[in-house]
């Protein structure tokens, strides 16, 4: 097991997708690499924190890659949008990855490189909080709710027609 670690908008979306990716175990969504120790969504949300919504994805890379994955990451997101994913605006919600060791780096800065006007993140991994409970498998749990219906969903289904 190997594990990945996105930051791609609103953590909701791209849980919601990678729910739906062969390979993958588990998955959790939360906040990294801010100076907040211990962020509650309402530090991430007033955009002081320094931290990034980001979905924390554990895989078994015999199923899939660790370059699959950055391919899924890099189409259900902008990587070429700065600190903003459709509505959300904020540092919190910046396209980065965080990599865990030298062979993530290098695959991410090739692909990433190879993305006209990308302006995706990528640096190392330094802290990952768990965001509070109701965040995790939100879609799952709320598709009724109009975000879900009006937002996530979408972006799911175009994931699923590519």
């Amino acid at each position: 097991m190997q594990t990945a670690y996105f930051a791609g908008g609103c953590f909701w979306c791209i849980e919601a997708i990678f729910q739906r990716v062969n390979g993958v175990l588990s998955l959790a969504s939360g906040y990294c690499n801010g100076t907040t120790k211990n962020p509650t969504y309402q530090e991430i949300c007033a955009g002081d924190s320094g931290h990034a919504e980001v979905l924390k994805i554990e895989f078994d890379e015999t199923q899939i890659s660790y370059a699959e994955l950055l391919g899924v990451f890099v189409v259900v997101h902008d990587p070429t949008s700065l600190n903003q994913q459709g509505a959300d605006m904020g540092t919190q919600y910046r396209s980065a990855v965080f990599y865990t060791d030298s062979k993530q780096r290098e695959l991410a800065q090739s692909l990433i490189d190879s993305i006209k006007g990308a302006v995706t993140e990528i640096s190392p991994l330094d802290v990952f909080y768990v965001a509070e409970d109701y965040h995790q498998n939100y879609f799952n749990d709320n598709q009724n709710q109009p975000y879900c219906q009006m937002v996530i969903l979408p972006k799911i289904n175009k994931y699923l027609n590519k």
